[in-house]
């Protein structure tokens, strides 16, 4: 038989979704369609197709850290339009004032950036703690000055106070002052996420003498691993973590993302450190070590989500199995219905390219075929020459890679997940979730007051935007968290009756996915709102179409 006819006859095999349903007049459930709704994985993977558009709205939210490339109003603005959710504040670095200008900085932009309620975009500030990590001190007492570390040269690692200002390539200080306690001969000391490599030859009381295994450049304030010792003394909230969290809750920060945690107690302790008046405020756990990775199940029930923290953890276990640590976690965190973030050098890059390479593209869309809620950019946007540019471009990556879920797959497989339930609301999700699917909505536009209807819906993971209507500012802001959760503020006071009341929300979601190019009028979407007054109460679902 000709090759080519052979082929024809395999590819006939599989079933194209369009071509057994009548599908509506709407753009965006076109979008790599045949693909989200195959049989197999084999089939899905057929069937994509690099001429579909990709997804109209980002459903995978974009966390940016702010530093000095990044802190201008103007800039922030940009970032903000290239599609930023969330400012991350590295409190590893700069004092209270700094950072307390950025967050005003950061405030100012946002309410600046349109007076166009339709246009407004919500944007969470978290607050990255230092954490129980070392760090080395400043290359010859500057912030900017750096120094050349040679394979084969002798180093000595001070850790006196008194030696902070001493790094200079023969001597580097580190703030750990038990270093020399929990090192043996021959151990290593990794520098910079691993770049630089230090062999222990000799130890004193303060002090390690040490030979470049791996050189490279030192900068200033860079972490320090030593993989397989005993951290000791090295609490999970330090004194100045407790004054960071503490300054973080007067400026009414959103998010808290806890470095270094290795177990439910240090979530715990977080917790408490934040105080009563940081209850609401959400902890995300930094999970960076063996330890964590060893205790994820505890730690994830501990916290409201998890952030795959790659640099250090790809130093405390191998490299090559960084990938498996990955994917368990963000499996684990879908499973339990918990935002996950995969974080460190996914466009590293940008930093001072305009293009990423294939692979970095490659890093961050299969984070999102994973499963991630959020991605996040660290040095791309805090001290790059293109942080816009790398924004834009994450975005891009986003939407493509999103049209290319299995969404059927992934679907059927969270619904298997869970439990028989009898909270009307997550029963109410699941149904909603199913619904867009079967009918090709647009949209889901969901009413909530704590963001708990919005979570469970995105916990299902629904091929459509989550448009939330909420009247609560930091509700708002916090739910930037969740995958396909789009938040609007709806600052109209309540209706005398409560059905109009109501009625003025929805028909403001249905604005808002109109101007955002979410849907049409006549495109289907899909309402959830609850019965009565209140949260808790959500119940009621509803298919209508979008009127003129």
């Amino acid at each position: 038989m000709d090759p080519k006819l052979e082929s024809i006859k395999q590819m006939a095999r599989i079933r194209r979704y369009s071509d057994v349903m009548s599908l509506p007049d709407s753009f965006i459930q076109r979008q790599q369609l045949d693909a989200s709704m195959a049989d197999t994985f084999l089939e899905h993977l057929c069937l994509l197709d690099i001429d579909q558009e990709p997804i109209t709205a980002r459903n995978t939210n974009i966390i940016c850290t702010i530093g000095p490339a990044s802190r201008s109003i103007p800039k922030l603005q940009e970032m903000v339009k290239a599609g930023m959710n969330i400012a991350r504040l590295n409190f590893s670095h700069g004092s209270h004032e700094y950072h307390g200008q950025t967050i005003r900085n950061i405030r100012e932009a946002v309410e600046t950036i349109t007076s166009d309620p339709l246009y407004y975009r919500s944007v969470a500030i978290a607050l990255d703690t230092k954490g129980p990590e070392i760090r080395t001190g400043l290359v010859k007492g500057k912030v900017e000055e750096e120094v050349e570390l040679k394979k084969g040269s002798k180093v000595r690692v001070l850790t006196a106070e008194c030696d902070k200002d001493k790094t200079d390539g023969a001597v580097v200080w580190v703030d750990y002052p038990s270093l020399p306690k929990v090192l043996d001969k021959g151990g290593i000391i990794y520098i910079d996420d691993g770049l630089i490599g230090l062999k222990v030859q000799e130890i004193g009381e303060d002090w390690v003498d040490t030979v470049v295994e791996a050189g490279g450049v030192l900068c200033s304030r860079k972490g320090v691993n030593l993989p397989g010792c005993d951290l000791i003394a090295l609490k999970a909230v330090s004194e100045r973590d407790e004054a960071d969290l503490r300054f973080g809750v007067s400026q009414g920060v959103d998010i808290v993302f806890a470095s270094f945690i290795r177990s439910a107690q240090d979530v715990k302790d977080v917790r408490k450190a934040l105080g009563p008046y940081g209850q609401s405020i959400k902890v995300i756990s930094k999970v960076e070590s063996r330890q964590g990775v060893q205790n994820f199940e505890e730690i994830l029930a501990a916290s409201d989500g998890v952030m795959v923290a790659r640099g250090d953890l790809g130093i405390e276990i191998p490299a090559e199995k960084v990938f498996i640590a990955q994917k368990m976690m963000i499996g684990r965190c879908n499973s339990a219905g918990k935002p996950v973030i995969c974080a460190t050098q996914m466009l590293e890059s940008m930093v001072s390219h305009p293009r990423p390479t294939r692979a970095e593209g490659s890093d961050v869309a299969n984070a999102v075929l994973d499963g991630a809620d959020c991605v996040m950019l660290s040095g791309e946007t805090a001290k790059g020459q293109f942080p816009v540019e790398a924004v834009a471009m994450m975005h891009k990556i986003c939407r493509e890679a999103e049209a290319a879920i299995f969404h059927q797959q992934l679907f059927e497989e969270l619904r298997r997940l869970t439990p028989l339930s009898s909270d009307p609301t997550e029963v109410t999700a699941i149904g909603a979730v199913e619904s867009s699917f079967k009918c090709g909505a647009g949209a889901i536009i969901v009413l909530t007051n704590t963001g708990r209807s919005a979570h469970l819906l995105s916990r299902y993971r629904p091929r459509c935007p989550i448009i939330a209507v909420t009247r609560n500012p930091q509700v708002a802001r916090q739910s930037q968290l969740l995958r396909g959760v789009f938040p609007v503020l709806f600052h109209p006071l309540p209706a005398p009756v409560w059905a109009d009341d109501v009625d003025n929300r929805v028909n403001f979601g249905m604005d808002i996915g109109k101007a955002r190019g979410f849907f049409k009028a006549g495109d289907m979407v899909i309402v959830v709102t609850g019965w009565i007054p209140g949260s808790g109460h959500t119940n009621i679902m509803r298919s209508v179409n979008v009127p003129e």
